[in-house]
């Protein structure tokens, strides 16, 4: 805690000067964000080097060591390599997420030297005067000097409700401005923000959700608990056989228990959701959490606020209509209307931007900021009485009905405001009794060229579209039918639901739903989740907020506000809704090709695992040795699956991770188990020799696996092939099938092979038997888990 320092109390019009500031740098008084965006590169060094699965590597290969089998240890050199790719491509990944943060983070105003400043969150010095409007988010806590706004702490509270602050009452960082224009000095900085106590900053984090993470977790915390003592177990085996030395007891115990580990699927998934990462920032997408990439691939409702998404968020004034009074007097309201209001929302923006007449100057007395859970703002004036604007049915409320059927044609184009005035003054923010309804104002928002192509993508990707706005219904029908959206004219005004039950039905029934509050956005993502629905959302305003919270992945506009941008887990820092079917893109490839290439590792850690358990049984000696496994990795997992990870794969995502890796990877491994029990028990028999056995053991292994990178060389659905392979992964199993032929007999002495030349007709026979295995079991699974080809 800070002691003794000298408190500075600026006036309002001029806040810090340069001196003070200078002085407050000077001593160290300055903000900074408790919070890091990313790892630092100390962190990935360590989570990638410093893994249980490299320790117990490290611990085999110095055994091996030990007993001076040093050609074994080969298989550190392939473990060093894949922690090295995955390390440097997750660095790589992480300075690209740092710059586009940069560009992502929101800048504050300060007042300084009588000016109005745009500075960085950590450029904040203690005591400096910062002014907020609707949507930003406190940086840092503050007590609010002038104005009186309204926020939602929801981010500190997990409670939704809009809390009022007047002067000289606290701003806690991480809340936000709901409505209100307010000026505030700093009461504390980095660490001493109630944030900062609490939590490890004022930005919101959402629990990941993520099939891949949990899926990996569920292996790896089966193999933790299942490698040591089955390694343990079957040393204690191999060390008693009859021929065995300490040396091949160690060696073999040393093959089973590398084999088991997955050494490499960990790093795969991070390395390719990394690059998915770089490829997307090339797209001007800041990805603000990793497996938010898996969870858009698999979302199938995707829910749109219209303004600013499906439209550019550039309002503009078509037409004002008098319904009392003359048109001038119309225009003197909105005038003094736009020149007092603390609105720099786009409605007002537009008004603004007519730059009304002002043929009388009046004296504001109060000022109402809009809402979205009012959907009105107003001013009271001195001699006037109150002059309100808003959305119809909120404003007029029992005398809507009046003028309803007039207001839904203007609807049709337009989004309609009503001017309203009253002799009262407007008191605690509630509307008067009885209003008089002056005229409208008929706005038009332009609707972005590139968005029916992007709604045409996501419906012809089967994903359903659901549009989710504060506006009239009608409006956003109109719009949804102009850009080519399904069922654009099943749409309801959400004013009319009232129950749980009622929304659930809404939900089911209709894909517009208009005048919708803060609060029901966040219902209705949570009903369609109820359904089993995968929810994406996107937005870009403060009432937004809470349905981007609630949603399975997360999109902002980097234009949008501070809270909907620190709440989201995808930053789109273009502005441009067009960027999604890229994103999905990227997330498909991605989730498809993790899923493919952790089917080959499995397959290693089954066999291997089960051969173990059947070797403690059996009393026969473990037929590999670590060198060997090194080439059957290389062959049929290194190299493949890196190459396969990186391939371009647009498949919708079906079923669930884990059950559809097991499946595809159990013919095979089960393939590799028979194969070796068949061969040991020929061996124990003397039908086939002992030197000829770990070869016939490697050789049935190795093209087990060839076996299944064949499968996956078939061509998808989606590739439109007329070929059924794809020219490059059936090229990738071609130059594999090679790679394993050559070290099978080019480096067949230093993978203790023996001469192949000699055994053709065991070899042949050996490879009859396990492609006549691998199709019978790959047909058995297909057939009884209908998985298709």
């Amino acid at each position: 805690m800070r002691v003794q320092t000298e408190r500075y109390h600026p006036d309002c019009q001029t806040g810090l000067t340069n001196e003070q500031i200078e002085a407050r740098k000077q001593e160290n008084l300055i903000n900074y964000d408790t919070s890091v965006p990313t790892k630092k590169i100390s962190q990935i060094l360590r989570e990638n080097f410093i893994t249980l699965f490299n320790i117990l590597n490290l611990i085999l290969g110095i055994l091996l060591f030990c007993v001076g089998s040093y050609k074994n240890m080969t298989f550190l050199l392939i473990v060093i390599v894949n922690t090295a790719i995955s390390t440097f491509q997750e660095i790589h990944s992480k300075r690209i997420v740092d710059k586009l943060s940069i560009m992502a983070s929101s800048k504050v105003t300060a007042i300084r030297n009588g000016k109005r400043e745009s500075i960085s969150v950590n450029d904040i010095v203690l005591d400096d005067l910062l002014i907020f409007q609707t949507g930003n988010q406190i940086p840092t806590d503050c007590i609010l000097q002038e104005g009186e706004i309204d926020v939602n702490e929801s981010f500190i509270t997990g409670e939704p409700n809009i809390i009022t602050k007047k002067q000289g009452e606290m701003l806690l960082s991480g809340s936000y401005l709901v409505s209100g224009e307010g000026i505030a000095k700093v009461e504390h900085i980095g660490e001493e923000n109630y944030t900062a106590q609490i939590s490890s900053g004022a930005k919101y984090v959402k629990k990941v959700k993520s099939e891949i993470m949990t899926s990996l977790n569920k292996i790896i915390k089966i193999l933790t608990f299942a490698i040591v003592p089955i390694g343990l177990l079957l040393f204690w085996n191999q060390l008693h056989l009859v021929d065995n030395t300490f040396q091949d007891a160690v060696v073999k115990t040393v093959a089973a228990i590398i084999g088991m580990i997955p050494e490499g699927l960990v790093l795969l998934t991070s390395t390719v959701l990394a690059v998915s990462v770089i490829r997307l920032s090339r797209s001007k997408v800041l990805v603000q959490e990793l497996y938010c990439i898996e969870t858009l691939a698999r979302v199938d409702t995707l829910c749109l606020d219209k303004t600013g998404t499906l439209t550019e968020g550039n309002m503009e004034v078509k037409q004002i209509i008098i319904k009392s009074g003359k048109i001038e007097e119309l225009t003197t309201i909105l005038a003094n209307l736009a020149k007092d209001s603390k609105d720099y929302n786009a409605t007002m923006e537009a008004i603004r931007a007519e730059q009304y007449p002002l043929n009388e100057k009046w004296t504001s007395k109060q000022v109402i900021s809009f809402s979205s859970e009012t959907k009105w703002s107003g001013t009271v004036y001195e001699g006037k009485g109150s002059y309100l604007m808003g959305a119809p049915e909120f404003v007029l409320r029992d005398d809507f009905q009046q003028v309803q059927k007039e207001i839904e044609e203007y609807s049709q184009d337009y989004r309609v405001l009503v001017v309203v005035h009253t002799p009262e003054e407007i008191q605690e923010k509630q509307l008067p009794s009885h209003t008089t309804l002056v005229g409208y104002v008929l706005i038009a928002d332009k609707i972005r060229k590139n968005a029916q192509n992007t709604l045409n993508y996501f419906q012809e990707q089967g994903v359903t579209i659901k549009i989710i706005s504060g506006d009239n219904p009608i409006t956003v029908a109109k719009i949804g039918k102009q850009v080519g959206l399904q069922n654009y004219d099943q749409y309801i005004d959400m004013t009319n639901i009232h129950t749980p039950e009622e929304l659930e039905e809404a939900v089911n029934r209709y894909t517009i739903f208009g005048r919708v509050s803060p609060t029901q956005k966040k219902e209705l993502i949570l009903a369609m989740q109820k359904q089993g629905k995968t929810v994406a959302m996107t937005g870009d305003g403060v009432n937004d907020v809470l349905a981007l919270k609630a949603a399975d992945c997360s999109v902002a506009m980097a234009n949008g506000s501070d809270a909907a941008k620190n709440v989201s887990q995808l930053v789109l820092l273009n502005s441009d809704f067009s960027a999604m079917p890229k994103v999905v893109a990227e997330g498909r490839r991605t989730i498809n090709n993790i899923q493919r290439s952790a089917s080959l590792f499995l397959v290693k850690t089954i066999y291997s695992t089960i051969n173990a358990l059947l070797f403690l049984f059996i009393g026969e000696e473990y037929p590999f040795e670590p060198v060997q496994l090194s080439l059957i990795s290389v062959v049929t997992i290194g190299i493949p699956s890196f190459i396969l990870a990186l391939e371009p794969n647009k498949e919708r995502i079906k079923g669930d991770f884990l059950r559809n890796v097991i499946s595809r990877a159990i013919p095979t491994a089960l393939t590799v188990i028979i194969g070796i029990f068949g061969l040991t028990m020929l061996r124990k028999y003397d039908i086939i020799s002992s030197e000829i056995y770990p070869s016939l053991c490697v050789i049935a292994t190795g093209l087990s696996a060839i076996c299944l990178l064949v499968t996956l060389a078939k061509a998808r659905k989606s590739e439109n092939s007329k070929l059924p392979f794809s020219p490059f992964r059936l090229i990738l199993a071609i130059l594999m099938i090679e790679l394993f032929i050559f070290g099978l007999t080019k480096l067949n002495w230093w993978f203790n092979i023996c001469p192949l030349a000699p055994i053709l007709t065991p070899i042949v026979r050996v490879a009859v038997v396990t492609i006549i295995n691998f199709i019978i079991l790959s047909f058995v699974f297909r057939v009884s888990l209908k998985i298709e080809k």
